[in-house]
């Protein structure tokens, strides 16, 4: 029997020992079921070419069969097989997983990846969680920023310190990439005067970058602060309160294309990580007006609303729901790991709620949309995609939990693995930035 395998230790700590040990271990006659982190693989044999997605490959593509894995001999049940475990078949293995990391599902993931697309791991931390969300691409110079897991024990961060931000060059990614530098620097970013507390979602606003800090204890608010992305790194904030009641900890955000409104989510794991009190609000999502300041909610009825992007055009939202993931108390395999779409409104509120995918791999956590409209979530084992009905198109393959990504222009994107971060180029290219 494979040892038990702490899956979410650097993100969302999870179960009781015993508990653990039952969702986490399995009797080797329960293949094709394993543990993410042995394994690290959700995708599995059969890759083959057949019919019409055998086109000219690129040499770090492969093809999913999902007709392979239709019928199964043996279907574990759920405390062997969940989103914490990675699916495979006979035949497959994490080498060859990895040694093709562009994963497709249909043809249109071709229009994606291109003819050479590339996936480099560009820096690690040997337990440190500093590769966790908030990946906002500064295009004066270049940079992509991003924060460390506030609340993760391997950070030691949330109630006693706060997480950091911090930065990296796209010359020096480009240089990983073609073999003459061996590691990204990763720069420190010191905000202050506020000091960023806790920093989980950023986004792009007319040059800035607007941080969601999740809060610390029950005197320390959660608030979204502005960020100029050069030295001295001078911040304030823009909001703390709704109507005199603390948000829970806001999560994610992104302004929208055509009004120009800042749209952001307030979750609960600030809590359930044990650095934020007894939540006082229902989490929503909420609406920012910079003009006139007013603060309006716009969608709830959420189990822990998390990432939120629009796409191009402004038409359609989508937020993802990580109910699923409990924080420090463990998961509820019946809650979501979904991702909704809504219609926008020309006045800006939402209608028409939709289920547009499910997640099987952990969880959907930062969302994305690039420059046709297709989605792209940091999920369990790597960057899935859909096309703009919902479709599983293809995956780029990581290996471990993408916690979340961003695109950096034309043709390159930035993924941030917890403990990993790397380096793509593809033939996509993300959404105009605000």
């Amino acid at each position: 029997m494979d040892a038990p395998v702490d899956v979410f230790s650097s993100w969302y700590p999870v179960l009781p020992d015993a508990t653990i040990g039952q969702l986490r271990t399995f009797p080797t006659n329960y293949f094709p079921f394993v543990t993410m982190q042995s394994t690290i693989a959700f995708i599995g044999a059969g890759l083959i070419a057949s019919g019409a997605l055998a086109q000219n490959v690129p040499a770090a593509a492969q093809i999913v069969n999902q007709k392979t894995f239709n019928v199964l001999a043996s279907v574990p049940p759920p405390a062997q097989a969940n989103d914490s475990t990675v699916f495979l078949w006979p035949g497959v293995t994490q080498e060859s997983l990895t040694a093709k990391p562009f994963h497709i599902y249909d043809d249109e993931f071709y229009d994606v990846i291109g003819s050479n697309p590339s996936l480099t791991l560009i820096a690690s931390s040997e337990s440190d969680p500093i590769f966790h969300e908030a990946v906002t691409w500064f295009p004066p110079k270049d940079e992509v920023f991003f924060v460390q897991n506030a609340g993760a024990p391997a950070a030691g961060t949330g109630l006693n310190k706060s997480s950091i931000i911090q930065k990296i060059s796209l010359a020096e990614a480009e240089a990983v990439r073609n073999g003459t530098l061996d590691a990204a620097t990763v720069t420190i970013v010191n905000t202050s005067n506020p000091q960023v507390i806790n920093p989980n979602g950023g986004t792009n606003y007319k040059g800035q970058i607007i941080f969601a800090g999740e809060g610390q204890g029950p005197n320390v608010a959660s608030a979204l602060y502005v960020m100029n992305p050069q030295a001295p790194y001078n911040t304030t904030t823009l909001l703390n309160n709704y109507f005199g009641r603390q948000f829970n900890s806001l999560n994610d955000l992104v302004v929208h294309p055509r009004n120009g409104d800042l749209y952001f989510t307030d979750t609960l794991y600030g809590y359930l990580q044990d650095f934020r009190p007894v939540p006082g609000l229902r989490n929503q999502v909420y609406r920012y007006n910079f003009v006139t300041g007013a603060v309006t909610v716009v969608a709830d009825d959420f189990t822990l609303p998390n990432g939120i992007t629009f796409s191009p055009d402004g038409n359609r939202a989508y937020v993802t729901d990580t109910g699923i993931a409990l924080g420090f108390y463990g998961r509820n395999l019946s809650s979501p790991a979904s991702v909704y779409s809504f219609d926008v409104n020309k006045d800006g509120t939402w209608q028409n709620r939709k289920t547009f995918a499910y997640v099987p791999s952990f969880i959907p956590d930062g969302v994305h949309t690039d420059s046709k409209g297709r989605v792209y979530s940091g999920c369990g084992d790597g960057v899935h995609v859909w096309n703009t009905s919902g479709k599983l198109i293809g995956k780029i393959y990581t290996g471990t939990v993408a916690a979340n990504f961003q695109f950096a222009g034309k043709g390159r994107m930035i993924i941030t693995g917890q403990t990993k971060l790397f380096y793509v180029t593809l033939a996509a290219s993300g959404a105009p930035l605000a």
